[in-house]
């Protein structure tokens, strides 16, 4: 019994030690004067926060899929400072959505702009959120699942004020909350993304890191999912 134990806890050290680093590739979308602005106006329109710089200081990492089959499309959508057509939140501002993070479908993880900077991509919370979209749909794969693990970790060590890890259907459970900045109570969307069994799978291999869900609703971990 004893040489089990032994043989098991040095297998687990051993997977540890040999498990590939994190590995993220720079795709930049465009960050110009208008995008800054924008963001600028953003933050103290919709948020009531001045700032003179467009970051932010994280308390939460929100996941995402981008109901848009292909890295290149998403990334087309992403791209530029102004948000083309959606007119339900061109009425909000003219900012395009965006998020610092975009994980393909096998597994690769690009930054689209550097970790803390403002991205909209979550009302009422952009301000203190870093997003991770996720290329597909109700289809997200393991490969996917793993690289959002391991970037979560990555957040979480390098930004020990994130305490918090939500699925973006989640962003209206904290109305009501500190957190909660939107400006206009009417302003909200509905969402069901990346699905509360992808939620259920990565907080399942990050629960060793105690963060925090929904205020009203958090997920159970313990429910079995399969992934394609």
């Amino acid at each position: 019994m004893k040489f089990l134990i032994s043989f098991f806890i040095s297998l687990s050290l051993f997977t540890s030690c040999t498990q590939r680093p994190l590995r993220i590739i720079d795709k930049p979308i465009v960050f110009d004067e208008q995008r800054r602005q924008l963001s600028l106006d953003y933050l103290a329109k919709r948020h009531g926060l001045e700032q003179t710089e467009p970051y932010i200081k994280p308390r939460m990492i929100v996941l995402h899929w981008t109901a848009v089959p292909t890295l290149e499309a998403t990334f087309n959508i992403f791209n530029p400072s102004v948000l083309p057509g959606r007119p339900d939140l061109q009425a909000a501002s003219s900012l395009n959505t965006s998020v610092p993070f975009l994980v393909d479908r096998d597994g690769t993880i690009f930054r689209l702009l550097p970790d803390t900077t403002f991205a909209r991509h979550c009302i009422g919370l952009n301000y203190c959120a870093i997003g991770i979209e996720n290329v597909g749909n109700n289809d997200l794969t393991r490969a996917q699942l793993k690289a959002n693990v391991q970037l979560v970790r990555y957040l979480k060590r390098h930004y020990q004020g994130i305490d918090y890890l939500i699925g973006h259907y989640e962003y209206t459970d904290f109305i009501g909350t500190p957190l909660w900045r939107e400006t206009d109570p009417n302003y909200l969307t509905g969402k069901t993304d990346p699905g509360k069994w992808f939620m259920r799978k990565v907080r399942s291999r990050v629960r060793d890191l105690h963060l925090k869900g929904s205020p009203r609703k958090p997920d159970s971990v313990d429910v079995p999912m399969l992934l394609q």
